[in-house]
């Protein structure tokens, strides 16, 4: 079987490794362009270009797949070198542009998208964070055949995976990851998998995470707001401002305690909620590293009866 395959970032490059690593034939992979990336800002190419440089495949990087579109010449491009490429499906993951429909309509066997959601639970752009962020107890991967809809195809194969108390977005995707390349594996080397439509009933968007999200509101519940910390992990963390400066808090524990939201109500720092508090584990200043409290109040000393602002 050939199997074109477009994805972007290192979700997607997992499941590049296992599709290669199963003996498939992948003569052409479609990624982002390069993007600015780092302190110098230079040009990076994505972890699954990366990927396949190295395995010798020719890559595509249309900026936009529409043919009558702002990247009309990108997409005729793109569809001259899916053509050529013979393929007889295309695996999907978290590639980042939406496929029109004449991309899902040139595989014989369309296009199968691998979605880090048990599906219609979290559709969209952001499923592990939004998962975390609402304290789901399970998520999973969902092999869809993927129709002109936001994640609206019919499901052929479904894995599911327990969210722990402490897990943090990076490290549930790094299972999900590996976990969504076990099963596009085993759906590639199936003779055949019954679809099965999605419920009409249960459906939620994942949207996509906003910088903005970042700023903390104390006034929240405790449970919440160590959630968030945790599905915002590694971007865009939370942000708080402290007498001015602000103030990066990645990891907190849940404790008992009371006072004005904000406020720091014992040493740790313990800062109160609009229910119950918060023990801040993990904290960054500004151009500095993240790291345990403790490290962070040796340069910066926090009183009890400071307080944080959003």
């Amino acid at each position: 079987m050939r199997v074109v395959f477009a994805g972007t970032p290192e979700f997607a490059a997992v499941a590049l490794d296992a599709i290669l690593a199963a003996g498939f034939k992948v003569p052409l992979v479609l990624t982002q362009p390069d993007r600015p990336a780092g302190r110098g800002m230079k040009l990076q190419a994505s972890a699954v270009k990366q990927r396949a440089l190295a395995a010798g495949i020719p890559v595509a990087q249309p900026q936009g797949l529409k043919l009558d579109g702002k990247y009309a010449a990108d997409a005729a491009a793109a569809r001259e070198a899916l053509q050529a490429a013979q393929a007889d499906v295309m695996v999907v993951a978290a590639y980042g542009l939406i496929l029109p429909q004449w991309v899902l309509d040139t595989p014989p066997r369309g296009c199968l998208n691998i979605h880090a959601s048990l599906l219609p639970r979290w559709r969209g752009a952001a499923p592990i964070h939004r998962a975390i962020e609402a304290g789901d107890t399970e998520t999973g991967i969902t092999i869809m055949q993927m129709d002109a809809g936001l994640d609206t195809g019919d499901m052929l194969l479904v894995g599911r995976e327990t969210i722990r108390p402490d897990d943090t977005t990076a490290v549930l995707h790094d299972r999900l990851a590996a976990l969504g390349g076990q099963l596009i594996v085993e759906t590639l080397q199936a003779p055949a998998l019954a679809r099965t439509p999605q419920p009409a009933e249960g459906v939620t968007y994942a949207h996509k995470i906003e910088k903005a999200e970042s700023s903390i509101d104390w006034r929240q519940p405790a449970a919440e707001i160590e959630r968030r910390l945790r599905a915002f992990d590694p971007f865009p963390g939370g942000v708080a401002t402290l007498a001015g400066e602000a103030v990066k808090v990645w990891r907190a524990e849940c404790v008992a305690g009371q006072g004005a939201p904000g406020e720091v109500i014992a040493p740790g720092p313990v800062v109160a909620c609009g229910e119950g508090a918060l023990r801040l584990t993990e904290l960054q200043r500004a151009g500095g590293k993240r790291g345990p409290a403790a490290a962070f109040l040796q340069a910066r000393p926090i009183a009890v009866g400071e307080r944080f602002d959003a």
